[in-house]
Order: C-alpha cells, then sequence, then structure tokens
C-alpha cells in the first residue's frame, strides 16, 4: 500500500506547475518564489524621418533610410494620380499635407493592387505593406 500512495503522490505532484507546487505547500508566513522569464531584446525604437509641415515625404526603404522625395501641395493636382519616377518606388512615408493621401501599389493609382489612404495631420508609416508606385492628395 504504501508504494501505492507513493506512487499516487508523485503523480500528482508532476501534474501540478512547480509554481502552484510551492504556493500551496509553502507556509502561511513564507513568501513564494516566482520565476523570472528573460525577456527578448528589444529593437531600438524607429526614428521619424524629418519632414515638414505641409509635405509629404517618401523614403525609398523601410524606416525612413534610402533615398527621400519631398511633395509640397504648391506642385501637386488635387486628386490627380501623381505617379513616382521608375527608379523612385517608396517604402516609407510621412505624410504632413494636412489633407488625406493614398497611396497605390499601381504606377497608375489603379485600385485592383494595394492602396492605403492616410490621414494628413502627421501621419508616420515606417514601412508600407507594398511598394508604393503613386499617390493622389485629397480634399479635406
Amino acid at each position: 500500500m504504501r508504494t501505492t500512495a507513493l506512487a499516487a503522490v508523485l503523480t500528482a505532484t508532476a501534474l501540478v506547475p512547480p509554481a502552484v507546487q510551492a504556493s500551496e505547500t509553502a507556509p502561511a508566513t513564507q513568501t513564494t518564489r516566482t520565476t523570472q522569464v528573460a525577456s527578448a531584446p528589444r529593437a531600438a525604437p524607429v526614428r521619424l524621418g524629418a519632414c515638414g509641415t505641409g509635405q509629404l515625404c517618401l523614403w525609398g526603404k523601410p524606416d525612413f533610410t534610402g533615398a527621400r522625395q519631398v511633395h509640397e501641395l504648391s506642385t501637386i493636382d488635387i486628386e490627380s494620380c501623381v505617379p513616382l519616377p521608375p527608379a523612385g518606388q517608396a517604402q516609407a512615408l510621412a505624410n504632413r499635407t494636412g489633407r488625406p493621401v493614398t497611396t497605390y501599389q499601381s504606377a497608375e493609382c489603379a485600385e485592383t493592387g494595394e492602396f492605403e489612404t492616410y490621414p494628413g495631420g502627421g501621419t508616420w508609416v515606417p514601412q508600407s505593406p507594398y511598394q508604393v508606385r503613386a499617390f493622389k492628395v485629397w480634399e479635406n
């Protein structure tokens, strides 16, 4: 009978996590020990790209790196498709135009590919989910 009782206790304790075992068996006056889990190293935060008020800024690489293109409302036809130069695809952007801007995967602003509209009050996108090849600025 001893071996049966011992086997039952061993089986029961094997099914209970160590933290629960320690808290159930520790006297009320003794504090229990918790296990510290090491966290994965965190990546450094992305710095926002420099983009002035009233501008739409596009970068060729994620995280506001690579060649930067700057577009201002004075040089853009509102609600017209503005294709980027063939070598000027963008992967990051900042919209500080004060107007909504839609970016397109298509160089013709076709809605058959990916597209996304960003508010104009100050939107920074460190990595677009697609290569930006064109954009439209909209009226408010």
